[in-house]
């Protein structure tokens, strides 16, 4: 699974990044060749001058996290380019767990890879310590990856840049939408939901439908005032409450996470504290959603739950449908309920070079080959990904990548029209690892019903953004 890191992912790597951190990657260097050997006049004439030895093969390392369908894939990758050009050789080195960490303790050490996967959340923070190669001259130099309009833009321009220059190229896009289980849905007499923005529930019918989705061990759903709050035996809906799936809402709101002209975090604002106030409201007020605890109670997986019943509606990312296709039932996938107006957030991570390479041009051409489309078909096909590039989107280009048994019918509309016209994406300043831990117990205080949004929100994200004010000036 390509889950972009999350939240709690980025508070503990937060310490050890800086400027200024000296970075080294290992390489063989280029062979001297050997000197000739003096030659007498009555010697038989010398032998037609050899060429010099060809530069040492170039061999670097790529960093990053994934589940295995993601490691396979990037195996597979790595012997494609291979199999393409013998200049460079690349190393795996695959990192599922406490990825973050361990790259920075790398970068600490003095031995960071030469190319690895960067978190939305980390990478401004990166660029402006110095940690990230800068590959705007070769970007643009670029007949293919660096052709207008190649990817999604201004989306690709803005999470790829600092201060106007490229530090890495996106891997995809991923996108939260809905999930249902159709037979569900179809048994409680409910309207399957549509894959097209223009025809979103709004909230209020969202609500209602998941209310009557919700059943009591008695029967009664969660509507009726005899509803048993206790003994819930199918959940209506499941939405998460880590930053992308409730950063649609907000977005949906009419608010923001970042104000992307000040820089300053604005969850506190009316608009933010309303939509995450919903969201919450689902679990704590609504009882239509299984809450964190009630979920590990359960001991299932989302995909189980749709699977057996206990679930009819799950809010994931896009990401999810490698694995929800395989459930049993009918799967279906749609855009998000509406508050305001449609919206989805739009995220992934980012693939980069580290400016301590020793190969520079070579961390640059395997990043440049992820950003080719056979890497990323490889992961689209699967349900894994949606493309960032604008020909994998053409009636043609989607052929390439649908896939029949893992994308439901419909879902082509939420690549095409959904999230290119209605994704908004989360772009993290400077510094937001460590703020990320300061307005941290406002959501676990919501999340339990403790304060309500607007109340836990403001003095927090002051405190929060005070530190962004310091570290921008860094």
């Amino acid at each position: 699974m390509t889950k972009p890191l999350s939240r709690r992912d980025f508070l503990k790597a937060t310490a050890v990044t800086g400027a200024g951190v000296a970075l080294a990657a290992c390489a063989p260097a280029a062979t001297q060749a050997p000197a000739a050997e003096p030659t007498k006049a009555a010697d038989k004439p010398a032998e037609p001058t050899k060429a010099a030895p060809k530069a040492a093969q170039a061999t670097i390392t790529f960093m990053g996290w994934g589940a295995p369908e993601e490691d396979e894939g990037v195996k597979k990758a790595i012997a494609q380019f291979e199999s393409e050009q013998s200049d460079v050789k690349v190393t795996w080195l695959h990192t599922p767990e406490n990825y973050a960490e361990k790259f920075l303790a790398s970068v600490a050490a003095g031995t960071p890879p030469d190319t690895a996967f960067i978190g939305g959340g980390d990478f401004t923070t990166y660029a402006r310590d110095n940690l990230l190669l800068d590959i705007t001259d070769s970007l643009k130099a670029d007949t293919l990856v660096g052709a207008k309009d190649y990817f999604i833009e201004p989306q690709e321009t803005n999470r790829c840049t600092y201060k106007g220059k490229w530090y890495g190229i996106g891997s995809c896009w991923v996108a939260p939408h809905i999930y249902y289980n159709a037979d569900t849905l179809a048994k409680a007499g409910v309207e399957m939901p549509s894959s097209d923005p223009e025809k979103a529930w709004d909230w209020d019918t969202f609500l209602g439908i998941a209310q009557k989705l919700t059943i009591d061990k008695n029967g009664k759903n969660a509507a009726d005032s005899a509803f048993d709050k206790d003994n819930v035996e199918t959940w209506g809906v499941s939405w998460p409450t880590w930053s992308i799936p409730m950063h649609a809402a907000i977005q949906s709101n009419g608010g923001n996470w970042i104000d992307p002209k000040t820089g300053e975090l604005v969850i506190d604002k009316p608009e933010a504290t309303e939509a995450m106030q919903k969201v919450y409201d689902l679990s704590t007020k609504h009882h239509v959603s299984p809450s964190d605890e009630v979920t590990q109670q359960l001991g299932m997986s989302t995909v189980q739950m749709l699977e057996n019943g206990k679930l009819a509606i799950a809010i994931d990312g896009s990401w999810a449908l490698s694995w929800m296709y395989k459930m049993k039932g009918k799967l279906g996938c749609a855009v998000l309920p509406k508050m305001k107006v449609p919206a989805t957030d739009m995220q992934a991570h980012i693939h980069s070079g580290l400016k301590g390479s020793k190969t520079p041009e070579a961390a640059w051409k395997w990043v440049r080959f992820l950003s080719t489309p056979f890497y990323q078909t490889m992961f689209c096909k699967i349900g894994l990904w949606l493309p960032s590039q604008r020909a994998l989107m053409t009636p043609e280009g989607l052929k390439s990548w649908i896939t029949p048994g893992v994308h439901p019918e419909g879902y082509e509309t939420i690549v095409t029209e959904y999230v290119t016209k209605y994704g908004k994406v989360l772009y993290m300043p400077p510094g937001w690892p460590k703020v990320a831990q300061i307005i941290q117990p406002a959501f676990d205080q919501v999340r339990v019903g403790k304060a309500t949004a607007a109340d836990a929100f403001p003095p927090l994200v002051a405190e929060a953004n005070k530190m962004l004010a310091e570290e921008a000036k860094k």
